[in-house]
């Protein structure tokens, strides 16, 4: 069994994940949160907020899933969105044509669906569930089709992604933030792709949660007004050349930049801070880095873009964040296709002396030949160039139906102006985060297995109460004398944890029970998420805890009666440590939020 299989058996046993409609046989591309699970992906994205909202001073705006057909022909969804799809003739299973030709060639995201088939019948590609051949590849479009209102409706779709809906508020958000590059705007929300083999668990989804922050910036100046915080933060980078010769390397954010391995700061910063969300949120540094797209693979609206990826066991190098640059494709295309102007006037610090080529349509010679198109027509004319305005028959398009316009019905010279600004259209950076792939990228980095005799004997426990406690943990989950005893802990970082506190009776009696009760009562007060649990020894108590990631443990005992303090045990060490219940709530809250040390758990904290 390999990672992933443990991993996932802990997530279904724990209440983490489950598969979707169990009940009725279930569906690839379809899981469900379980209580823990669910809790553990609202921190995630509560942290994400903190990050984003709070930290970088972006507001979050919510938009439907559904959209009109007309925002994903702008986007290029309705024309574009498609992988390459090829079914077995036998047994009818559809595969990804890309994924079947990876071990036989690189850069097969690159080929076209002709070239895909052409591979798989030179190579004798078989069926993987049956080995029957395959069909010709062809490209399949991933979004699911719907019908917005009664009868035949208006055609729309499940959002492929919540980026679109941010493109399409631009004006709105623009007049929020006062016309004032930059700004950006942010959503948290569910996405749907109509994946053709979802075979990877969490990793590809057909219904999955993006957050997704757009910001837009002055695209004639791409530097950062906070740099400086992440400038000297050193990274793992996989840039273009480092992918020729195989290996990654480290650098600074500043250096990087100036380099021109990273395009610019605003880029550099957002791949930074990339880097510190997933870090705190609990992925390993040591199996984190930013690879750059190589120019075959770049979108045709980014003239940069890296993406965060995560080492697996099972599945290697797998993409959690995208961070692009995607110029001003989005407004431009939103633009054309709804027949609005996008920008933002940004004025100047002086007015300046400007000459430019200025085009005046006649209105009086247009409207009685073109009537109502005749708006559509003159603005149509203003984006000619001299040369095309000089002909004697001037060609403009409305509405797809090419027009011929007589040269007296338009004017144009070239004039020098006082202007005190100009009408900019933002290029848009996208820190784009898959919450389910990082979910599970916490989860397999969490994950570890320890030898209890070694770990004791590290912590310095070896002959002392606690270790007695945590050697009887093993023996009431059944381990067998001469057995090496192991135990299974997740290593969630104390700010996601889904469960941070638990609050463990020594024994179910009310004189112990009650205190244990009043402690959770003020954990709660202070916003800590508490568990409570009586069922079993203390030792068996604290596996328990630890299996689901709990970071800290208290144990109410009859000490506590006497003395006023209980134990406080921290997860990853194993150690113990007596503190008065009188603040408790205070010492866990800084335990978990506040970086202190937990030999100090207790003792006076000087702020």
């Amino acid at each position: 069994m390999d990672k992933y299989e443990k991993v996932f058996e802990l997530a279904k046993r724990r209440g983490f994940l489950w598969n979707s409609f169990e009940l009725y046989g279930g569906s690839r591309g379809f899981y469900d949160y379980g209580p823990l699970g669910s809790t553990l992906k609202r921190r995630i994205e509560q942290t994400w907020r903190e990050f984003y909202v709070i930290q970088e001073g972006f507001m979050e705006i919510e938009c439907p899933t559904i959209g009109i057909e007309d925002v994903f022909i702008a986007s290029g969804h309705v024309g574009g969105f498609s992988d390459p799809l090829c079914e077995c003739m036998n047994c009818k299973e559809a595969f990804r044509a890309d994924h079947l030709v990876e071990n036989v060639m690189e850069a097969a995201g690159t080929l076209s669906a002709e070239d895909l088939t052409k591979v798989i019948k030179e190579n004798d590609i078989r069926c993987p569930e049956c080995g029957g051949e395959f069909g010709d590849a062809y490209e399949f479009n991933l979004m699911f089709k719907t019908t917005i209102g009664p009868g035949t409706g208006r055609q729309g779709y499940l959002r492929p992604e919540t980026a679109q809906g941010m493109f399409v508020d631009f004006q709105r958000l623009s007049r929020f933030y006062r016309d004032k590059l930059p700004f950006g705007a942010v959503q948290i929300g569910k996405s749907y792709r109509n994946e053709i083999a979802p075979r990877q668990g969490v990793i590809r989804l057909r219904e999955f949660t993006q957050a997704e922050c757009e910001i837009f910036v002055d695209p004639r100046n791409k530097k950062h007004p906070n740099f400086e915080r992440f400038a000297d933060k050193e990274l793992v980078l996989y840039s273009q050349k480092g992918q020729e010769k195989g290996e990654s390397f480290r650098m600074t954010v500043r250096e990087a930049v100036k380099a021109g391995v990273i395009a610019h700061e605003v880029l550099g910063y957002n791949i930074a801070l990339t880097n510190e969300f997933l870090t705190k949120v609990g992925i390993d540094p040591a199996k984190l880095r930013f690879r750059q797209h190589l120019k075959d693979e770049m979108a045709h609206y980014a003239i940069d873009c890296w993406d965060a990826e995560i080492e697996t066991d099972r599945f290697g190098w797998v993409e959690i964040v995208g961070i692009a640059d995607r110029t001003d494709y989005d407004l431009k295309a939103h633009a054309r296709v709804s027949k609005t102007e996008l920008y933002v006037y940004v004025e100047y610090d002086e007015p300046k002396m400007v000459t430019r080529f200025v085009v005046k349509p006649n209105m009086g010679k247009l409207g009685p030949v073109f009537k109502g198109k005749a708006k559509a027509v003159a603005d149509a004319l203003k984006h000619l160039s001299e040369e095309e305005l000089s002909k004697d028959e001037i060609k403009v398009t409305v509405d797809g139906e090419e027009l011929t316009v007589s040269s007296d019905a338009v004017g144009f010279a070239e004039e020098t102006v006082k202007v005190s600004g100009e009408n900019v259209i933002p290029h848009v950076i996208e820190p784009s985060y898959g919450i389910d792939r990082i979910f599970y990228g916490i989860m397999e980095h969490a994950y570890d297995e320890e030898n209890v005799a070694q770990k004791v004997a590290e912590s310095g426990l070896k002959g002392s109460e606690e270790a007695e406690k945590e050697a009887e943990a093993g023996k009431n989950e059944g381990e067998t004398e001469g057995e090496e005893e192991a135990r299974l802990v997740m290593h969630f970082a104390s700010a996601v944890a889904p469960v941070q506190v638990a609050v463990l009776p020594l024994l179910t009696r009310k004189e112990l029970s009650d205190p244990a009760k009043n402690i959770i009562v003020k954990l709660r007060e202070k916003t800590l998420l508490v568990n409570y649990d009586d069922s079993g020894t203390i030792g068996r108590r604290y596996r328990r805890n630890d299996e689901i990631g709990t970071p800290y443990c208290v144990t109410v005992d009859y000490d506590t009666l006497e003395d006023g303090t209980v134990t406080i045990r921290d997860r990853d060490s194993m150690r113990q440590i007596r503190a008065p219940v009188k603040g408790i709530e205070n010492v866990l809250y800084e335990l978990i939020y506040r970086g202190r040390a937990f030999e100090f758990a207790g003792k006076p904290f000087n702020f």
